[in-house]
């Protein structure tokens, strides 16, 4: 499970699923380092998300490994009623009011698509990407929220979470290792380094 490379986000707003949202420069070399990284890796089939952010990071890869990309939607960024406004800490859409509601049970979210729900889409295409490269490696592209809750789901970890702690950084990889079709552990590596979940265009 790859995240992918930093996103130009030069308004700062949480743009989740809006299309149109690319790699910055930062992000196309984090994606080349990444395919660099990955080079000499048996990995026989590549997959993303069909956001744009995810089809440039899984591009580099496909092509080194002279594969067709394919495209999964179960690996598409969280939904998110916030979608499209500014909601740092103190910023944008929580200081108003008519927001609050949307707050009322962090547990599910009530402001966005339950974590259960992300997990098990997740799962299954994860599941999809190991049976599809049987006996060798798949590299899945997706976002963070839905790598980070597949990742305590696995874990046997409360889905709930303070989102500034998750461990998945940019172009990183949280790698899911099977025997055969049986889950046995979950691997973690920062191949163009270490960055700060609350940075904007993370």
């Amino acid at each position: 499970m790859l995240r992918h490379g930093e996103v130009h986000n030069p308004t700062g707003i949480l743009y989740g699923r809006i299309p149109g949202f690319k790699l910055s420069d930062r992000g196309q070399q984090q994606a080349l380092t990444v395919a660099e990284h990955l080079a000499d890796r048996d990995i026989v089939h590549v997959v993303a998300s069909p956001l744009d952010r995810a089809q440039q990071t899984a591009t580099p890869i496909a092509s080194s490994h002279r594969l067709d990309l394919a495209t999964d939607p179960d690996l598409i960024e969280a939904d998110n009623k916030f979608e499209g406004l500014k909601v740092a800490v103190g910023d944008g859409a929580l200081r108003s009011p008519r927001h609050w509601p949307k707050l009322v049970n962090p547990f599910r979210p009530s402001w966005g698509e339950p974590y259960v729900e992300i997990a098990h889409r997740m799962l299954a295409a994860a599941q999809r990407a190991r049976a599809a490269a049987e006996g060798h490696e798949a590299v899945c592209v997706s976002h963070q929220l839905p790598i980070w809750t597949l990742r305590l789901f696995l874990e046997g970890k409360r889905m709930w979470h303070d989102p500034r702690k998750r461990e998945c950084s940019l172009a990183s990889l949280t790698s899911l290792v099977f025997e055969d079709s049986r889950f046995v552990r979950i691997e973690y590596s920062e191949p163009v380094g270490a960055t700060n979940p609350r940075v904007t265009g993370a």
